[in-house]
């Protein structure tokens, strides 16, 4: 199916769109009425992976779920990877569609982006929700090249103080995942969901053959990549942000990296609140809806 018949697939009269800010081309999907809601989503997905709470969201807000630079219907410049730089690119589209402020919502890579939008553009910036990733920092140096004994012998790349997201390494290869995964990204992708799920059929054969067809080109795969790539600067760049002075939810699933989360966030601005997200690996708007969606709604409320 095309963006515009997967957005026509749900509830609220979605449709599919496209503006060109900040010298990229982004996609983007909006629907309902009311205060503008910004979604993020983040690798190996596109804004589909919100499709379970757009339309509850959709009664209450305008919802503008958003293909990053790099992802799906967005356009795969060369460069421009860094959060700061994508976050530059929200902040246009917010812009553009003639909105002063917004609340956004990121997951993955997309809360990188929503908590660099929130320090980069707090005057634009109503409420950030982060869903189970925060923005690189120092705390990313700690990964090891490694997993851990009950890492290895169970599996759970979740155990212990430090998760194991080994394709944070196999991402930061250049030139050569776009020849190893061209035509194999649903293999790859389904290992990642079934690792990172609690209940690996909460993201169905069809969802992960939408992913892997927006990620199976050279393109595609350089430019997922290409976000892994920007840490070192993202990192750098952090070190100049304060304290975010906009409110700040966090939520973390219970079988991810919420004690990561509950140990970092805290400090990362004035009014950081963090929840747990019950039977919920990494992928919480897909995994737990319905618990996602009345966070959100309860938050920015």
């Amino acid at each position: 199916m095309t963006h515009s018949e997967l957005a026509r697939s749900l509830e609220g009269n979605f449709t599919s769109h496209h503006a060109d800010v900040n010298g990229v081309r982004l996609h983007y999907v909006t629907g309902g009425q009311g205060e503008p809601l910004v979604l993020l989503g983040g690798w190996p997905q596109t804004w589909w992976q919100f499709h379970k709470i757009m339309p509850t969201l959709a009664r209450d807000y305008r919802v503008i779920a958003v293909d990053l630079r790099g992802m799906g219907g967005s356009s795969k410049p060369p460069t421009g990877y860094d959060k700061k730089t994508m976050a530059q690119d929200i902040h246009e589209l917010v812009r553009h569609l003639g909105h002063e402020t917004v609340n956004i919502a990121g997951h993955d890579i997309g809360a990188m982006v929503a908590q660099s939008f929130a320090a980069n553009h707090p005057e634009t910036t109503r409420k950030v929700v982060l869903l189970d990733v925060y923005h690189p920092d120092e705390t990313f140096t700690a990964m090891t090249l490694l997993p851990s004994p009950a890492q290895h012998v169970d599996g759970d790349i979740t155990a212990g103080s430090a998760p194991y997201l080994w394709w944070f390494t196999f991402n930061q290869v250049r030139g050569l995942p776009e020849k190893l995964l061209q035509g194999r990204t649903r293999e790859m992708f389904d290992s990642i969901f079934d690792q990172m799920l609690h209940d690996p059929a909460s993201i169905d054969s069809a969802t992960r053959q939408v992913y892997a067809r927006a990620y199976d080109s050279p393109d595609a795969i350089r430019a997922g990549n290409a976000w892994y790539q920007a840490f070192h600067q993202d990192i750098e760049d952090a070190k100049g942000y304060g304290p975010l002075a906009v409110p700040v939810l966090v939520l973390g699933g219970e079988h991810s990296i919420f004690s990561v989360l509950a140990a970092v966030m805290p400090g990362k601005g004035r009014d950081v609140r963090v929840a747990e997200v019950k039977g919920s690996g990494h992928y919480l708007p897909e995994e737990q809806p319905e618990t996602v969606a009345r966070h959100l709604a309860g938050f920015f409320g």
